[in-house]
């Protein structure tokens, strides 16, 4: 099987020469372009998440000599989430490799985070399956480069810091309250407040109500290291 030169490329751009590349053909499918002649990428999403997190445990560990479990698991998650799976796809261009369906395409699909960073997690997969796990190892360490060993240390998300923050000080979770929705279905857009006890608030516009909801507790977390609370 010969690849299409939008794949060819994308394979340069990995570092990898597939010996199987339908591997990567289904890599880069999502399900609205899927057939009966061709396979999505849902199930290579499955087993690329599972090594990734093997990849960046063993890393995670090799950095960090001394680090408790308590200071890994959140530099782990910041790693391996759907986010810097994106992310890592944009840096590679994954978006122009990707086989969409004519809806995903019109909604662009290309540029989502959830599509993105589920295409990464299987190409992953593609490379595990065609070369074994070292070569899928490589590729993970090689993408995620610096990530590794700058991860902070307190890399929660802001919704769980922000909740950390106020049971800290005996308040209440921070509530989150939708204050708008706009746009087509396809791209809608959500602003989202969110208020502590005390009476601090933030807002924040995003795509999605979780990633509007991060920003959010993100900006309000700004705030409260501004003032000094």
């Amino acid at each position: 099987m010969k690849l299409s030169a939008d794949l060819q490329a994308l394979s340069k751009r990995l570092g990898h020469r597939f010996d199987r590349p339908e591997l990567l053909v289904r890599a880069v499918t999502h399900s609205s372009r899927a057939g009966i002649n061709r396979e999505d990428n849902q199930r290579l999403e499955f087993l690329g998440d599972r090594v990734l997190g093997l990849v960046m445990a063993e890393a995670l560990l090799a950095v960090d000599k001394t680090a408790t479990e308590g200071q890994l698991a959140p530099r782990f998650n910041a790693l391996v989430r759907k986010e810097t799976c994106a992310d890592v796809a944009r840096e590679i261009d994954l978006g122009a490799a990707l086989k969409l369906g004519r809806s995903e395409m019109l909604s662009g699909g290309r540029r989502k985070q959830a599509l993105l960073g589920d295409a990464m997690e299987a190409v992953i997969a593609a490379v595990y399956l065609d070369a074994g796990f070292d070569a899928a190892k490589q590729l993970v360490l090689r993408l995620w480069g610096d990530r590794i060993g700058t991860v902070k240390e307190d890399a929660r998300d802001a919704k769980t810091a922000l909740q950390e923050w106020a049971q800290a000080r005996g308040m209440p979770p921070p509530a989150y309250i939708e204050v708008s929705r706009d746009g087509p279905d396809h791209a809608p857009n959500f602003v989202i407040s969110v208020r502590l006890e005390n009476g601090k608030s933030a807002e924040a516009k995003a795509g999605s109500k979780r990633q509007a909801e991060q920003a959010a507790a993100k900006a309000l977390l700004g705030t409260l290291e501004e003032s000094g609370s």
